[in-house]
Order: C-alpha cells, then structure tokens, then sequence
C-alpha cells in the first residue's frame, strides 16, 4: 500500500477545551466561535483533544464529542483538523482512532502508551501500526513529548527507521528543546515526513533547523505574533524573527512562571481574548488570584492589552 499524502504544513493551534464552571462539563458551543477566531487571526489548523486540551482528562465519550464539536465548525472555517487519540487503553485508542476516521478527519495525532511505555523503536512502531490499521485511511503523526512522557526514543533514528513500515504514517509532532534531534528528524528518510514543533519558545531557531510547521500553545493568545515571526524567518530577515520571538517568549515566560502549563495558559487565554473557555479540569488546578494580578501586571508591561473584563 503506497503511502498517505500529507500536504499541510504551517501552523497549527492545540485547542483548549471550554469546560464549564459549575461543573467541568463540556461547554461544545462556544467552539464554532473559537474555531471562527482562530482562522480570522491567520491560522488554518486546529490539534483537539492533545495536552493543552486535556485530552487525557477526559472519557472517551467526551473526547469524541469535542472531535465531533470541531469537525461540524471546520466544515465552515475548512482549517484542517487534528484529533489526538493516545494516552488512554489500548483498545479505547483503537476507538477513537476509528470514530476520527469516520468524521473524515484530516490527520490523526497519538500519544505513546503511558504506562506500558515504549522502551524502543520496534515498540513504538508497533504500537503506531495497530493504531494505523484502526484508521488506514488518515494520515497518522506520532505525539514526542518526552517531557511528560517519559519515552525518549531518539526521533531522527525512529523516522529513519519507520521508512514505509505503516503506510499512513506521514510524521510527528516533536514537543522538545532539542533542536539537534529535530533537525536529524527534518532530515530523516530524505525529508520525507513533517515535523511540527510544539515549543514556544524556538519557532524563529526551528526554521533555522529546517522546521517549517508548529503546533504552539501561544498561537492561541499571540497568533498575530506567531505569525510574524513565520514570515520574518521565510523573508530570511533572521534578526526581525529573533527579536519577534524575544517578544513572544516574554509573554510565555511571563505566563508560564505561575503553574502548570495548561493551567496557566488557559488563564492568559482568558485574560487576552473574550472566548471564555471556562477553568481547567482536574488533577489540573486554577491558579491564585495573586498569580492572576502579576501575570496581568506583567503582560500590560510588555504591551498587551488585556480584554476588558480583565480590569
């Protein structure tokens, strides 16, 4: 079977799921709004269900109604569509990556198991076959996030090694700081798979690299600014693109400092924009009020203007 094509490339927003605040409950109709915001500012592809949308703090029926929420709202917006079905049992993942598939969906993103965790390629290309055979028809990324994964297999030699091994495996998303590894991975099988980075901080040094998509948190609140660094780099205006990316790692840092990463991105998402996507859902916790006062204090010092709910 010959491979899946896979023709997006660029940026992708990790969308927060809208819970709501009495209860943690779903909150699915604000998202043909979100979706409609997202695409206004310039980005044309959405992941759902991956760690900045607690996927793996929800069931697996509430994960498939959040698939199903966005795929109905990019049938308007047409930005491409990323679910994410790992980080759950085995056969619950064989689920969701079937219920993807029959949404028509335009890629597949999955974790690696979490708890049974790979311990080397032939383990993890395994597991990414059987998930590939659930959904033959999407083409299939792998999640490296080995930060909250703990699995460290070597990206740029797995990709080396996968070669046509699961016909709709088309690349993945390399959450890490270790550009030397993502760019052996850019580079693996002669370019043939893509790579989105998914680290804030290095979207300027990743083109530098070869890396030329990117899944960040921040393109939610900051997608103008994202953006501007993507064009500066494609310009070849490397020193306009360090200094936009100085900016936004500003914002992150000054974000980020507070807590969990999701935690603490949701609350700035709420303070930079009228989407209220409601709290996160535990183990995740809110932050302090305290908290909340120095992030705004921080993010108006560096010029951001803050919605007007914020105070």
């Amino acid at each position: 079977m010959a491979r899946l094509p896979y023709i997006y490339r660029g940026f992708i927003a990790p969308v927060f799921t809208p819970f709501n605040y009495r209860n943690s409950t779903l909150n699915l109709s604000i998202i043909p709004k979100y979706a409609k915001y997202l695409v206004e500012n310039g980005v044309n592809g959405v992941l759902v269900n991956g760690t900045t949308g607690e996927g793996v703090s929800m069931s697996v029926s509430e994960r498939k109604q959040v698939a199903e929420a966005w795929a109905n709202a990019v049938k308007i917006t047409k930005q491409h569509l990323m679910i994410q079905v790992g980080g759950a049992p085995f056969p619950d993942v064989v689920e969701l990556a079937k219920h993807a598939e029959g949404l028509k969906v335009d890629s597949i993103l999955c974790l690696p198991e979490l708890y049974f965790k790979p311990t080397d390629t032939k383990n993890l290309m395994n597991y990414l076959k059987n998930v590939g055979e659930a959904a033959p028809n999407t083409p299939l990324l792998y999640y490296h996030i080995p930060m909250l994964t703990n699995v460290n297999i070597h990206m740029g030699e797995f990709l080396n090694l996968i070669g046509d091994a699961i016909p709709s495996f088309v690349g993945i998303k390399f959450t890490s700081t270790n550009l030397e590894e993502g760019a052996q991975a850019v580079r693996a099988n002669s370019n043939q798979f893509v790579v989105f980075l998914g680290t804030n901080l290095l979207i300027s040094a990743g083109y530098s690299v070869g890396i030329d998509s990117f899944i960040p948190t921040s393109i939610n609140m900051f997608p103008g600014d994202a953006i501007k660094i993507s064009d500066a780099s494609k310009q070849g205006d490397g020193l306009k693109a360090t200094e936009l990316q100085e900016k936004l790692s500003q914002a992150v840092i000054a974000i980020s400092r507070h807590g969990n990463w999701v935690t603490t991105m949701k609350a700035a998402m709420a303070l930079l924009n009228t989407i209220d996507l409601g709290p996160v859902r535990l183990p995740n916790e809110p932050i302090s009020p305290k908290s909340i006062e120095i992030m705004k204090k921080e993010l108006k010092s560096l010029g951001f203007h803050l919605n007007e709910n914020t105070n």
